[in-house]
């Protein structure tokens, strides 16, 4: 058996996590195993969004945030690892400049991707195998707290994708314009509906709250109905009782009633029936993305 120790840092508009895996290989098999997660409620976006940078009140948490992931990968004493930042440091005037810094002060590298980087990342979760669909082409809808990235795939192959500024914390800070929304519907009008035999899969940390209050298995998928009920559900109930009765995150509480009708609408759109919800994102996707590209073929000899 041979251990490699990986980790991955997902710097979103919402919330920074950072992933730490033990990626085993035995008997000719690679397996991934969690060795240990941490997210931290940073919400650059909530600066970016409103005020075009980010405010040096959050900078400072950001800061000591990527100080502490640094320890934490330190004392998990990984052999690699691999930092990222979407769209609230892609759209911050003083982004890049922060980049620098947190590599000065923390040796912690972040590279700033777009959103096909974002889908791809994801998508090299094998998340067919998780899913185990029968449907054979897929409409993929990533939302985040800045931006959505929809993305058609058809055999498995990715035909279209587009990125749209419509996000949780952009929502919930009446942020979106309604432009946006009407280009994101003709986008999937005219991009998704006319794709046949079809599902959605869904990433974000919303969806996988929903998901994992509905009890089902990952092979099980949500039903267009189901989401909207639960939406209705959700916002008739107050941040406080979403925490104190379903034992919601108190960052979670006030953005998932922003993010889901993002979901629903893109499912109507597309004409999507069910959503499938994997519960991968883009730290699952970095790790395997190092693992195959830098460690797999000294390895796996």
């Amino acid at each position: 058996m041979i251990v490699t120790k990986l980790g991955a840092i997902d710097i979103g508009s919402n919330s920074v996590r950072c992933l730490v895996v033990n990626v085993v290989f035995k008997d000719g098999y690679t397996y991934y195993r969690k060795a240990g997660m941490i997210r931290l409620p940073i919400r650059l976006g909530q600066d970016v969004f409103e005020h075009g940078k980010i405010k040096d009140k959050t900078k400072k948490r950001f800061i000591e945030g990527m100080k502490a992931y640094a320890h934490y990968l330190k004392v998990h004493d990984v052999v690699d690892f691999r930092a990222v930042a979407t769209s609230a440091m892609r759209e911050a005037t003083n982004g890049e400049k922060i980049v620098t810094q947190v590599a000065k002060e923390t040796g912690i590298a972040i590279e700033i991707i777009g959103g096909k980087e974002e889908a791809r990342l994801v998508f090299n979760s094998k998340i067919y195998d998780i899913i185990k669909a029968p449907q054979k082409n897929f409409i993929y809808i990533d939302v985040g707290g800045g931006s959505t990235e929809l993305s058609v795939i058809k055999n498995k192959l990715v035909e279209a994708s587009m990125s749209f500024k419509i996000g949780g914390v952009r929502l919930m800070n009446d942020l979106v314009e309604k432009d946006e929304w009407t280009r994101m519907q003709h986008w999937l009008q005219k991009n998704a509906v006319p794709v046949s035999d079809k599902a959605a899969i869904g990433a974000g940390g919303n969806i996988n709250k929903l998901h994992k209050l509905s009890m089902k298995s990952l092979q099980t998928p949500l039903d267009y109905s189901y989401v909207s009920e639960q939406q209705e559900e959700l916002k008739a109930l107050s941040a406080e009782e979403r925490v104190t009765e379903l034992g919601l995150n108190f960052d979670r509480a006030d953005i998932i009633v922003h993010a889901l009708p993002i979901y629903q609408k893109a499912m109507l759109w597309s004409g999507c029936e069910q959503i499938y919800v994997p519960k991968i994102g883009v730290s699952d996707g970095l790790v395997r993305d190092m693992y195959h590209k830098d460690y797999k073929a000294q390895i796996e000899l």
